[in-house]
């Protein structure tokens, strides 16, 4: 029996610079990190490969006057309404200093407690004792602040967010409510800033009377005023690269995977798997945050990281299956259960198998954990053994 399982290693090349061979780059890092370790790269070993890299090497940026420009182009009228942003200074400030350029009156809407992704500035336990209903209660920033406190720091960063985005913006108006259409007390024309819910608050507005309705995807979904841009996801998965510049999505990442593939199957005669990633999936126990705030895990991957894992809830088989077996027989019984698995799709084996959650949202995750947001100059991970199991 083998004794190893799922390796994941965060790889390091050098300075990523705008038009750099990203994938010769990735190929050598990958393999001199091979030489280094004295290990091998095999079929369907993962390489993935962080979005910021790549979009940087495309150099898809853009600046706040482009956003500001296409803003512009896409509303005529002069107050703007804002619903559901996230509470960030890297992933939406840049995006509404742009906004705000445009000149246009702004009314921005904010969930609470928390944005989609987890960011708060108070808790379930205030709400419950100042009697508040999130579902039905709707306040201006002042009344919040009255009920609440004049400051409301967010857990981590101790930014009072509310306080930010009203002087980020010279003074717009600032509403609370987890109703979307509140926002058409104030405005007709709005901006759904929301992520992973943006098609239905786009939906509801619409249909309870507002003019126009656009999302952040449809922000830089095409070039404006020599801008980057993203055709799938404008705006989303942007990040602050600059004091009046962002980063957006890759726009590129299937080319650039297939492309990479290719690369290492000349080098090494293996087929391995590619994908480009961004934020994880999984969430903060102690602070509550959802780390997914790109629109997806993996904006690009080769074919063979299509769907979800098949596999069986192991320890579930060894407490009732196997539970009367040790040592050698067990372990046989084991491998034949899981070599069985195909056949037995409506049967026992499956019914307790593990949560169907897609291989790039896992892997994903996965890499995002181990490359981190910090200092370890890994924007690329090689996963190996991950499609392996206990019968290989």
């Amino acid at each position: 029996m083998s004794y190893q399982g799922t390796i994941s290693r965060g790889i390091r090349t050098p300075i990523i610079r705008k038009g750099d061979d990203l994938v010769n780059i990735v190929a050598d890092s990958v393999l001199a990190a091979a030489e280094e370790g004295h290990f091998e790269i095999q079929d369907k070993d993962v390489i993935a490969v962080t979005e910021a890299v790549v979009a940087r090497c495309d150099g898809n940026y853009a600046t706040v006057d482009q956003i500001a420009f296409d803003i512009n182009e896409k509303f005529d009228s002069d107050t703007l309404g804002l619903v559901f942003p996230i509470l960030s200074r890297n992933r939406f400030s840049m995006v509404l200093k742009g906004i705000a350029k445009s000149g246009k009156k702004l009314v921005i809407q904010l969930a609470y407690p928390s944005d989609e992704v987890g960011n708060s500035f108070i808790t379930y336990e205030q709400m419950l004792e100042k009697g508040i209903n999130p579902y039905s209660d709707s306040f201006t920033s002042e009344e919040f602040k009255k009920i609440f406190g004049e400051k409301l720091p967010h857990h981590f960063t101790g930014v009072d967010y509310i306080d930010y985005y009203k002087d980020f913006t010279g003074g717009a108006k600032i509403i609370l409510s987890n109703n979307p259409c509140e926002i058409l007390k104030y405005a007709k024309d709005i901006i759904a800033c929301d992520i992973h819910t943006r098609k239905r608050t786009k939906k509801l507005l619409l249909n309870s009377g507002a003019n126009k309705v656009i999302t952040l995807d449809e922000i830089l979904n095409k070039p404006n005023n020599n801008s980057g841009y993203n055709p799938q996801y404008g705006v989303l998965g942007s990040n602050l690269a600059t004091e009046d510049t962002i980063k957006l999505f890759p726009k590129n990442a299937k080319e650039f995977v297939l492309s990479l593939q290719a690369e290492m199957k000349k080098r090494t005669g293996k087929n391995v798997e590619c994908m480009v990633y961004g934020d994880g999936a999984f969430k903060d126990p102690v602070g509550g945050i959802w780390e997914l705030a790109d629109p997806v895990c993996s904006p690009g991957f080769t074919d063979g990281l299509m769907g979800t894992p098949n596999e069986v809830k192991f320890k579930y088989i060894a407490d009732n299956k196997l539970a009367h077996l040790t040592g050698k027989e067990a372990e046989e019984a084991m491998k034949e259960i899981i070599r069985q698995k195909d056949k037995d799709l409506k049967g026992n084996i499956l019914s307790q198998g593990t949560t169907p959650r897609q291989l790039t949202d896992l892997l994903g995750s996965l890499s995002d954990l181990t490359s981190g947001s910090g200092d370890k100059g890994t924007p690329v991970v090689l996963i190996q053994n991950y499609f392996k199991n206990y019968s290989n």
